[in-house]
């Protein structure tokens, strides 16, 4: 019977935190409009325009075979150092340019296509899936450090933690051997566009890159809203987190940037680019791991992007920590190794 309790009570979680967070939209109503529109603002004037032409221009391209052809070429590339085919490197590429979450958009797409294995798709989710070089050198570097420079020291840092987080994956799963996969079929497969049918599948490329911004504007507001309704918890983990800073020598006050970073990558980026320190390096690196880490908020993004495959979380969550650790890393040897990227006062 004890079982039976504890398994009833694990059921009801859940719900009960959902009748909770209900409850507080209606009581707190006023607090939650206000997170709400800064959270929709946010989302309308930066992830709109930075995310929205690269999924379309994503969809437009899986209709074509130019990941087909660039597979081909990049094959040699991809093979010994990933671990994955030729046609990965559309990911890795789409990935770099756009931004969170166009890489498993396309590994996602990948799978359900059957253009590469499930072993390859999740090496692929592990390291493609990065911040955009426009949301870095605009958003962060320019707009909220004020620094070009910045944006520019946490964009090298980013991309060659991506790269090594993948020459790491490359291991994943190596005993496993692949499905196999007809190129000819999947370039027979794909190559459907023609003047006939130009202007449906631009349609249908710019529905479903709607539904894909739509998706990530919904949790942008969510967790704007989640994280002024738990400002109190957010207090008791900056708490918890405060000996962890003291013993990395970081000051306490950005524990609470760095736990609504974890939350919610763009509102914790904003606390902690905007909390004065003379050692600017301290804001520079907890940035630089925030961009890796990309925060809970992507991460569901990502876990529904991929709901409809067989792709597993698992290598997304090790990679990102991965991620988020060694580009902290490399940003701190970039920031000690040469004077034009040292910032302290």
């Amino acid at each position: 019977k004890k079982h039976f309790y504890i398994f009833k009570l694990k059921q009801l979680i859940l719900p009960f935190l959902l009748i909770l967070f209900t409850m507080c939209l209606v009581i707190f109503s006023n607090t939650n409009l206000y997170a709400a529109k800064n959270g929709l603002f946010l989302w309308a004037n930066s992830i709109v325009p930075t995310l929205f032409p690269f999924f379309v221009a994503t969809e437009l391209l899986s209709h074509t075979n130019f990941t087909y052809y660039l597979g081909k070429i990049l094959n040699k590339f991809m093979k010994p150092v990933f671990n994955i085919r030729g046609e990965g490197s559309f990911a890795l590429i789409m990935g770099i340019i756009s931004g969170y979450p166009t890489g498993a958009k396309i590994a996602a797409n990948f799978r359900l296509n059957n253009i590469c294995s499930k072993e390859e798709c999740e090496r692929l989710l592990s390291f493609t899936n990065n911040s955009g070089p426009l949301f870095i050198l605009g958003t962060v570097g320019i707009s909220m450090f004020g620094n070009s420079t910045i944006g520019l020291l946490l964009l090298v840092s980013h991309l060659l933690a991506s790269i090594t987080v993948g020459i790491i994956f490359r291991f994943w799963k190596l005993n496993i051997k692949p499905s196999s996969i007809t190129a000819s079929s999947y370039k027979t497969s794909n190559d459907n566009i023609s003047m006939s049918n130009l202007g449906g599948i631009i349609g249908n490329s710019i529905t479903n890159s709607i539904n894909t911004i739509l998706l990530i504007g919904g949790f942008v507001v969510l967790f704007s809203v989640i994280i002024l309704q738990n400002s109190q918890l957010l207090n008791v983990l900056t708490d918890l987190l405060s000996p962890i800073f003291a013993f990395l020598h970081i000051p306490e006050k950005f524990a609470i940037g760095f736990i609504s970073g974890i939350l919610e990558l763009t509102n914790g980026l904003n606390i902690i680019c905007n909390i004065p320190e003379k050692q600017l390096s301290y804001n520079i690196i907890l940035a630089s791991f925030l961009l890796g880490l990309g925060g809970l908020s992507v991460l569901l993004q990502v876990w529904s992007t991929i709901a409809k495959t067989d792709l597993s979380i698992k290598p997304y969550i090790i990679g990102k920590l991965l991620h988020a650790c060694i580009s902290a890393m490399y940003t701190f040897l970039f920031l000690k190794s040469f004077i034009i990227f040292n910032f302290d006062f």
